[in-house]
């Protein structure tokens, strides 16, 4: 699934491309994504200019005069700026379609992704109840420690919660936990303050990074300027189930935390 890293990437590849752009068309191929397309969204959409691109947790969105326009990448959903003469694929779900003959294509295998509309004076549901954006001044290690008082799930299921902190998915999260030296197992109130303040620290460094890089190249996601990200060269625990840890050489171990798998080293994280 793409993650932070991945979303702000698109928002960076896509914004050069359609920012104060009008918007001449939505046209829509497969209106059921996760939820049904507004019917309506067309009509809106038509004549309106993208004043602003940016992202809140992992989602996209594209502020018009009278709203915002929700998308979701979903499990392998991406984003493409492309010419008017670009073939329509199997997958290829919506286009946005700009005066100056551009396109915003959305593509998507499972469909598990969304396309929604935030009314200017709303907050959409999905929204609403996020907690703080990790790389912002809101979420400090006073924040970091808060959450974790005095509760027993485990540290690693904490930070994936978006109610917490939006956007630390399960491929930051692990490698956050690594390099904090943190079981991910451990429960989120039994690590001490010094910890917590290192593991949030780690959050912050390994998603500024990532994001620098380019998010994290999975199959099926491509930067929405369509250049790959290169930070999965550097990951030391996910995804490496019975490799030997980069630090140490003790054969990496996974555990399944909140339905997800979860990759660490049992000697370098207690």
């Amino acid at each position: 699934m793409p993650e932070l890293p991945e979303v702000e990437t698109t928002c960076r590849g896509i914004e050069p491309h359609i920012l104060q752009h009008p918007i001449a068309a939505l046209e829509v191929r497969h209106w059921r994504l996760r939820w049904p397309i507004d019917p309506e969204l067309p009509q809106r959409l038509e004549g309106a200019v993208i004043q602003q691109v940016k992202r809140r947790g992992k989602y996209i969105l594209l502020g018009l005069e009278q709203g915002d326009l929700l998308i979701h990448l979903g499990m392998s959903g991406s984003l493409r700026v492309l010419n008017n003469a670009q073939a329509v694929a199997k997958h290829d779900h919506f286009d946005l379609v700009f005066s100056s003959g551009l396109r915003l294509r959305y593509t998507d295998p499972r469909r598990f992704g969304a396309l929604l509309w935030q009314p200017r004076s709303e907050v959409h549901p999905l929204l609403a109840k996020l907690g703080p954006e990790p790389l912002s001044a809101e979420f400090t290690p006073e924040h970091m420690i808060q959450v974790c008082k005095q509760r027993q799930a485990a540290i690693k299921a904490v930070i994936m919660d978006s109610h917490h902190v939006v956007g630390v998915g399960n491929i930051y999260a692990s490698e956050a936990l690594f390099a904090a030296g943190i079981d991910p197992r451990r429960a989120a109130g039994r690590i001490s303050a010094e910890r917590l303040h290192r593991l949030h620290a780690e959050i912050q460094r390994i998603l500024a990074y990532a994001i620098h890089r380019g998010g994290t190249t999975l199959r099926d996601f491509v930067g929405g300027d369509g250049k790959p990200g290169y930070f999965q060269q550097e990951l030391y625990v996910y995804g490496r189930e019975g490799e030997a840890c980069k630090q140490c050489q003790t054969l990496l171990k996974s555990v399944r935390i909140g339905q997800r798998s979860s990759v660490f080293c049992p000697q370098c994280q207690r």
